[in-house]
């Protein structure tokens, strides 16, 4: 199982849409006589691409998957039926497949009369595609809210002005965070005030060819002037003011794992409120305003006994000298 949860962690494999995956075949004698990987949607599945490399070898043979083989078609046929046909005779599991539609692997193998057993180094299986597992177990997907704010927590001036909070190396590894996720979503009113692209970008300022979906939640009309609705990427409007209502519908209509949430203080307490913020990165500037816009509205929190404590998991200075914003990466407590 170590050496296929080695070779789903190939670098390079895409992490979006689909899981991270590999496989081993294994003789009755313990020799390995084939072994795959997913290298991304539409290539052959990892228990493919091992019992392709086994050929005759894989009958009889132990195959050792890091997540249940899928039992459905999709761009390519199911994992369980072609490891029935090649005759396997024992299937090992690391993690069931999540995926309401493609699950269920496991109980054809065992109906075909082959021996099964799961939950083998689960926790590394788990690791190897957290967002993509958390997605498919909540019904809706996991949420980084993002943003800037100044040291005394002012995401824009008393005059409304909030270009440049943060750093241009803090804005370039804002960047890099998007391109992690396969959706950014703001509320109408940032688009109507500030008009983003939200697109990726690289260091030179060029979009990526692979942009996240954009969605924008509110019930506003919008103008078809909106950057946001250029050619550059997809983009969905979410009518609704509902944080949960939003996210099962990029899940579900969209097939989205991954939310980068870049909406304003009165949105972002929604989300909050509604508990559904998963992680929190926020970049500081060493500067001081004493008025303007928080980084956050209401949450109905009226005394500190009752203040949202959030764990830190990570503390980064992003540039250098006049340049430096410390970028924080934090954790809500489960449940809240």
């Amino acid at each position: 199982m170590l050496r296929a949860l080695q070779l789903a962690a190939t670098p390079g494999v895409p992490l979006r849409p689909n899981p991270r995956v590999g496989c081993v075949l294994l003789a009755p004698d313990g020799t390995v006589v084939g072994e795959g990987y997913h290298h991304g949607a539409g290539t052959p599945h990892a228990e493919i691409e091992a019992l392709t490399a086994a050929g005759e070898a894989a009958r009889g043979a132990t195959a050792v998957v890091t997540l249940e083989p899928c039992n459905h078609t999709g761009r390519t046929g199911p994992c369980a039926v072609a490891l029935i046909e090649a005759g396997v005779a024992k299937v090992v599991v690391a993690q069931r497949d999540p995926n309401p539609v493609a699950g269920g692997g496991l109980e054809a193998l065992a109906a075909a009369g082959i021996e099964v057993e799961d939950g083998l180094l689960l926790a590394d299986a788990r690791a190897l595609n957290p967002v993509w597992t958390f997605a498919h177990e909540h019904g809706r997907p996991f949420v980084t809210w993002k943003y800037a704010a100044t040291l005394d927590g002012r995401i824009a001036a008393a005059d409304g002005t909030s270009r440049w909070v943060s750093s241009p190396p803090a804005r370039r590894d804002t960047h890099a965070l998007r391109a992690e996720c396969d959706t950014v979503l703001v509320g109408t009113n940032t688009v109507a005030v500030d008009d983003p692209q939200l697109t990726v970008r690289d260091a030179d300022d060029q979009p990526l060819p692979d942009q996240p979906l954009r969605a924008v939640m509110g019930q506003r009309d919008l103008g078809e002037d909106r950057r946001v609705f250029d050619e550059a990427a997809e983009t969905v409007q979410l009518r609704t003011h509902d944080p949960l209502e939003a996210l099962k519908t990029l899940y579900a209509d969209h097939d989205r794992h991954h939310v980068f949430f870049e909406g304003g203080p009165t949105l972002a307490a929604a989300f909050l409120r509604a508990g559904v913020v998963d992680e929190v990165v926020t970049y500081v500037a060493p500067m001081l305003l004493g008025a303007g816009k928080p980084a956050i509205g209401p949450l109905r929190i009226r005394t500190i006994s009752k203040a949202l404590h959030l764990e830190i998991t990570d503390v980064t200075v992003v540039g250098e000298g006049a340049e430096a914003n410390v970028r924080i990466r934090m954790q809500p407590p489960k449940g809240a």
